[in-house]
């Protein structure tokens, strides 16, 4: 990020240097994708360690103060005790266990709020200061709309954890909560890069990048609902999934209606993550061995090929994970290294025309 920041010759390509008059704003965007990529690795510590339905209510100013003394830790406790998932799933937790889950979930929110607390101070300042354009003003006023949204469908998925016989949040709840995260981390992205420096003019084709950011975003997705039906726990097998490469039409389809396999039915969800990586795994090696026989110098090679590398890695790290029945610390690595694609991804379609 040290090169300095250049008009941009055409503002009819877009978003460029020319919308930004001051390198503190690409410092600015970096730190809040940093940020975010912090915040998606503890959101998946605290889903790996069951601790998203710790805080039973949503205190958007008065949740910031943790408990404070052993009565206001009994009061959260008393709380915690009368949800569903303290009934069905830890009766009898004792309060130390409790304040375990409780700060890993208390943490998530506090960064949470962090981030959104740095976005508008930034947008405040960034504007009051002209070192951006109107238009790249409305993009981040934007940006943080999107961020908002994506905090209270947090609070919404945490209330479906919540509600009689639940002892975990709804997948479909999970999942959207984890696609507004990664929309809004590709729109601090692509701003970042397009601001920072101009697209690359020798090569003129982007729907094989655009291609591959979709499908790497649906994976995403789709990983989210592996999360939220917890499908990576039970069916540990691999190349094939419980028995078959392809399962049966029995086993994939046995909720009602037919819709809700593809949210909650372990052996679908999971075999659509897999279908989707191998798909990805391919486009991905094909895109990049075509980028190298068409200059194998060029910038477009060197991401297209490091592209590669990463989705390759990351399926890899997938198999690893489900093989080992997702320890931990290979659950957060393939969750965080699936951001870094994703950030890579994004980088590769805002430097491609």
């Amino acid at each position: 990020m040290s090169e300095a920041i250049t008009p941009y010759p055409d503002h009819s390509r877009g978003i460029g240097p020319g919308d930004v008059h001051h390198p503190a704003v690409v410092w600015w965007l970096v730190a809040l994708a940093a940020l975010v990529f912090v915040m998606v690795i503890v959101g998946g510590a605290t889903r790996l360690t069951g601790s998203g339905l710790s805080i039973t209510e949503w205190r958007p100013v008065t949740g910031a103060i943790p408990p404070l003394s052993a009565a206001d830790w009994a009061l959260e406790f008393e709380k915690y005790r009368a949800s569903p998932q303290y009934a069905l799933l830890n009766k009898g937790m004792a309060l130390a266990e409790f304040k375990f889950i409780y700060w890993w979930e208390w943490g998530h929110r506090q960064l949470g709020r962090f981030i959104g607390l740095f976005h508008v101070a930034g947008l405040v300042l960034v504007c009051a200061a002209r070192w951006v354009s109107l238009r790249m003003g409305v993009l981040l006023f934007g940006l943080g709309l999107l961020l908002g949204t994506q905090g209270a469908v947090g609070w919404i998925m945490v209330a479906s954890g919540l509600q009689p016989g639940m002892i975990a949040v709804a997948p479909v709840k999970l999942a959207l909560h984890l696609s507004l995260a990664c929309l809004y981390f590709m729109g601090l992205v692509y701003v970042a890069v397009r601001v920072h420096r101009e697209a690359d003019v020798t090569f003129r084709g982007v729907a094989t990048p655009v291609l591959l950011l979709v499908l790497v975003f649906v994976q995403i997705v789709l990983g989210g609902f592996v999360a939220g039906s917890r499908a990576g726990f039970t069916l540990n097998t691999w190349p094939l999934l419980d028995g078959d490469f392809i399962p049966p039409a029995a086993k994939l389809f046995v909720a009602s209606p037919w819709i809700e396999n593809f949210v909650d039915n372990p052996t679908l969800v999971q075999f659509n993550h897999r279908m989707l990586a191998y798909v990805l795994c391919l486009l991905a090696l094909w895109h990049g061995l075509a980028a190298r026989a068409e200059n194998p110098g060029s910038d477009r090679a060197r991401r297209a090929m490091a592209l590669t590398l990463l989705v390759w890695t990351q399926a890899a790290l997938g198999i690893a994970t489900l093989l080992l029945v997702v320890p931990l610390w290979a659950g957060l690595a393939h969750q965080g290294l699936a951001i870094v694609v994703l950030a890579k991804a994004v980088r590769h379609v805002a430097l491609s025309r």
